[in-house]
């Protein structure tokens, strides 16, 4: 058995490593902060770091809290600590590949996420030099923007891979909060403002006809569902991904008041999604989802898909007060015809219809296409989608149910045209 360390030695660079380490996990989304690194440092002076199985258990069991994040974690170890080739491998994955000449295995769940993890930890500035050789430097802040406002207004379509990578991480720490819908139905409740007669009378009757006090009623509240229809086609790849992200944010965040969050995505036909969202890892949840569908990137038939969806899962899904986010651009080759007597049907059978559509983010956007001349008055919210500050007001959509958007404009649009 390995002699365990009394101490680290002086000249050791193992406590700088974990650190590195810990930096590296909360890169690749795994909440770590400046207390798990301490004692994570002390758990592995205690336990010793001469067997690497021992010392992969002790960092899991100081940086792990929930059991979705193992397999990012045992990516970034193995890479950080186990792999003395872990830089050629990331750059291997994250390198795009030629169909035909260099193609690769696709990285597992949570590879992906760990190589660029790990990949910026790799260039991370050099170590700063000492304090009497630094000069100081003065910097006028009141006119600039920090990262996160930059990266919360920059376009999906026009980030780089690092800053899709950082919205990836930014978007799931979104949520989307949802307040309940008051029954019609009632149930007895001593601090109800409903009087309940027949129970009144009950009671009285057990006392001799003579009425002793007032029964009272309180209105049932309940849950409604979240149903996403997202278009998948070529001129939404950029925007549907990251819709994506945050479906599967909002179907795995607890508390957020949704009875269920049913997503469906369409391009040539309908695909259910849903199951697939409810895995913890982002990484496999999106794989398996690009598995079932098979029309990525390809043409649009919005009229036929809802069609499909109007038949087959309306009365399953939309019930209980429903909410449908509509994920798509409007450009459809479809009838027109086809198409605005299925978002009538949809919005008719929802109790709200909120549309996100990328294109709205142009100043001079107008309702030319015909797709878009169909769904337009069928909706009761028409919002943009194409950053992540048009993702943060979506709650604020919810909380304010006679919020139209941009619709009344572009109907005065239509209606002067």
């Amino acid at each position: 058995m390995a002699r365990v360390p009394d101490s680290f030695p002086d000249e050791g660079k193992l406590a700088a490593n974990i650190t590195h380490f810990a930096r590296a996990l909360r890169r690749a989304g795994i909440p770590v902060g400046t207390g798990r690194v301490v004692d994570a440092i002390r758990a592995v002076e205690a336990v010793g770091f001469t067997d690497k199985t021992d010392f992969y258990h002790t960092l899991q069991a100081c940086f792990v809290s929930r059991p979705e994040q193992r397999q990012v974690f045992a990516q970034v170890f193995r890479l950080y600590w186990r792999d003395p080739q872990f830089m050629e491998h990331m750059m291997s994955i994250l390198m795009p590949t030629l169909r035909g000449f260099n193609d690769r295995p696709d990285p597992g769940a949570a590879e992906r996420r760990a190589a660029e993890a790990l990949l910026d930890e790799a260039e991370m500035p050099a170590p700063q030099r000492r304090e009497e050789d630094e000069e100081e430097i003065e910097i006028d802040l009141s006119l600039t923007a920090s990262g996160e406002e930059k990266l919360k207004t920059a376009d999906f379509e026009q980030m780089s891979a690092t800053e899709i990578a950082a919205a990836k991480r930014a978007i799931a720490r979104l949520d989307l909060p949802v307040s309940p819908i008051a029954s019609r139905r009632t149930r007895s409740d001593a601090r109800g403002r409903i009087a309940d007669w027949q129970a009144t009378i009950r009671a009285s009757l057990r006392a001799g006809g003579e009425v002793q006090g007032l029964a009272w009623r309180k209105r049932r509240i309940r849950w409604p569902n979240l149903v996403v229809l997202c278009d998948i086609s070529g001129s939404m790849s950029a925007y549907s991904r990251m819709m994506l992200h945050f479906l599967h944010s909002v179907a795995n965040t607890r508390g957020a008041g949704w009875a269920q969050v049913h997503a469906f995505t369409f391009g040539t036909r309908l695909t259910n999604i849903t199951r697939h969202l409810r895995r913890r890892d982002v990484d496999a949840a999106l794989e398996a989802a690009g598995r079932e569908a098979q029309d990525w990137e390809g043409g649009t038939r919005i009229g036929a898909c809802l069609h499909a969806f109007n038949r087959d899962w309306s009365r399953r899904v939309l019930g209980q007060g429903a909410v449908v986010l509509l994920i798509t651009d409007g450009l459809d080759r479809d009838d027109p015809a086809l198409l605005a007597r299925e978002m009538e049907r949809l919005h008719l059978s929802a109790r709200r219809v909120i549309w996100l559509n990328p294109l709205l983010r142009w100043d001079g956007f107008a309702p030319k296409a015909r797709g878009i001349r169909a769904i337009l008055p069928h909706v009761d919210s028409f919002r943009a989608c194409h950053n992540i500050a048009s993702l943060e007001e979506l709650a604020g959509i919810l909380a304010r149910p006679d919020d139209p958007g941009d619709r009344a404009r572009l109907q005065a649009m239509l209606a002067a045209a």
